[in-house]
């Protein structure tokens, strides 16, 4: 039997985001909100990656909420069980158990402009109706796994880094890892002892640089226990280290030779081969891609049986996988860390926005434009968190999620204070912050560095990341510029906005 829930806010999701967002709703007095999550338990991303070696690649003091920082991480990079423990307290703390609603995934969303709501389905045919909808699924929740051919006919297991099957026993078996991204880097050295055989089909080499992890000692956990300031000022000091990378990311690839330099360094101490070395070493600029941290990863490639496959795969066969040379690779169980859909995530959506405007659509014919990477014109009260061009390559985007979360916040209070019920970006406003963040990205080192990324969409276009310090975006969201919407009872109401140019730093 199929149930209509009526609320103010509707959240989808509970990772980060989704949780973040109910906090910063309940911190401000807003307690008429539902969360809709698609699995029977929160942590998203956190909850559905479980493969051997997961862990962040952002130091732990960083990967929290500032308002809720976790005394008791373990380490200085956190595994994810740790993570998605620390997901599991913060919703207890703030009662959000209660404002969940499991197993539902919703299909489709409507804007009615007549009564200024969003129209939500889930899969189960229960209906939401809602004056506000906040998107909280991120980016890194739809595998991508290629459609090779022959993959029917393979007899082994096949299955994704983010799928995990834990019923299949690798021990003593012939492994092949597609891919080398983020996933597999970690994957690889925790199998490679128990296989009996693991061949790596690397397409291109990613920039792997140590990862300086250790234990955070009982003392220091206890002393940030009970001296919260202490652990305050560890965070701060990590979070200006991390943003001076930022320097290089930005039209300065002096900086990044230097990095580059110091992984070919020390990649001639973890590697004794000089022909494997050179497979090994990027023919694109650091920072291109998505620079990676592993301290295990290259001395795994000294194992006897582990085996680099350049070129990648280009099909399945009964008994394995034809590499790009034609050669038969025969496999027992073939493990895809092939990472997810991005760009293109927009296009699993359905949802239809003011005069029946399909936002997927839009974003196929026109790319995907946003303001602020949060509000699209013609869809109001839609919000996005870590939407398009927020995703960050050298600092945490928790701290992004808490800004945009904070800035929704601010929106729904104007909103308040203006006594209307809807707000729309307008076109101009959008079309000046995408002009403005595309020419930064034009010379940043996604574009100039030589490589194509999942950054970028089918057109080359960097939809993903946030060209410069995260300082600026806080800057640029920590007030609303009312002349930037439209307002009103519903979308039509309300005078044309001018554009703003955001600030430069």
């Amino acid at each position: 039997m199929t149930a209509h829930t009526t609320t103010d806010v509707l959240i989808i999701g509970t990772g980060f985001s989704g949780l973040g967002m109910a906090i910063q709703l309940q911190r401000s007095g807003r307690d008429d909100f539902v969360i809709v999550e698609k699995a029977e338990a929160i942590g998203g991303t956190w909850r559905d990656n479980t493969y051997p070696g997961i862990a962040c690649d952002i130091p732990s003091l960083m990967y929290s909420f500032s308002y809720e920082q976790n005394s008791k991480w373990t380490r200085a990079y956190s595994g994810g069980r740790e993570i998605w423990d620390y997901l599991e307290e913060v919703t207890d703390k703030y009662g959000l158990r209660d404002k969940i609603r499991f197993g539902l995934e919703l299909s489709s969303a409507r804007w009615d402009a007549d009564e200024g709501v969003w129209h939500a389905t889930a899969a189960n045919g229960d209906t939401f109706t809602a004056r506000v909808l906040v998107s909280g699924i991120g980016a890194l929740h739809i595998p991508n796994i290629p459609d090779l051919p022959g993959r029917d006919e393979f007899s082994g297991s096949v299955f994704h880094t983010a799928q995990w099957d834990h019923s299949v026993d690798l021990t003593g078996k012939r492994v092949a890892m597609i891919g080398t991204g983020a996933s597999a880097i970690q994957v690889v050295p925790q199998i490679a002892p128990k296989v009996g055989e693991l061949r790596v089909f690397q397409r291109t080499a990613p920039w792997v640089m140590p990862r300086p992890d250790h234990p955070i000692s009982p003392k220091l956990r206890d002393i940030f226990e009970r001296v919260p300031a202490v652990q305050r000022a560890y965070r701060y000091a990590w979070y200006w280290f991390l943003e001076s990378r930022a320097v290089g990311f930005n039209g300065h690839p002096g900086v990044q030779k230097i990095g580059e330099k110091f992984v070919q360094k020390y990649m001639k101490r973890k590697i004794a081969d000089p022909e494997l070395r050179e497979k090994l070493t990027p023919d694109y600029r650091m920072g291109c891609k998505r620079v990676l941290l592993a301290s295990d990863y290259f001395p795994t490639y000294e194992r006897d049986n582990v085996h680099l496959v350049t070129g990648g795969v280009e099909r399945f066969t009964e008994r394995g996988v034809v590499d790009a040379d034609g050669v038969e690779h025969e496999v027992d169980a073939v493990i895809f860390g092939t990472g997810f859909h991005v760009t293109d995530s927009f296009q699993y959506l359905n949802v239809t926005g003011h005069h029946g405007r399909d936002l997927a659509k839009e974003f196929e014919d026109h790319g995907i434009q946003t303001y602020l990477g949060i509000n699209v014109a013609g869809f109001p009260n839609l919000f996005f968190l870590l939407g398009p061009n927020t995703g960050l390559g050298h600092n945490s985007v928790v701290f992004m999620i808490e800004q945009q979360a904070k800035y929704v916040v601010r929106l729904l209070d104007e909103m308040d204070r203006r006594g209307v019920r809807v707000a729309d970006v307008s076109k101009p406003a959008q079309d000046t912050f995408q002009k403005w963040i595309q020419d930064k990205l034009s010379n940043g080192i996604w574009t100039t560095g030589g490589c194509t990324s999942w950054y970028l969409d089918s057109h080359g276009v960097n939809r993903t990341i946030w060209p410069g310090f995260t300082f600026m975006y806080w800057w640029e969201t920590l007030r609303v510029d009312a002349d930037a919407y439209r307002w009103g009872h519903d979308a039509q109401v309300g005078e044309s906005a001018r554009a703003k140019e955001p600030a430069t730093t």
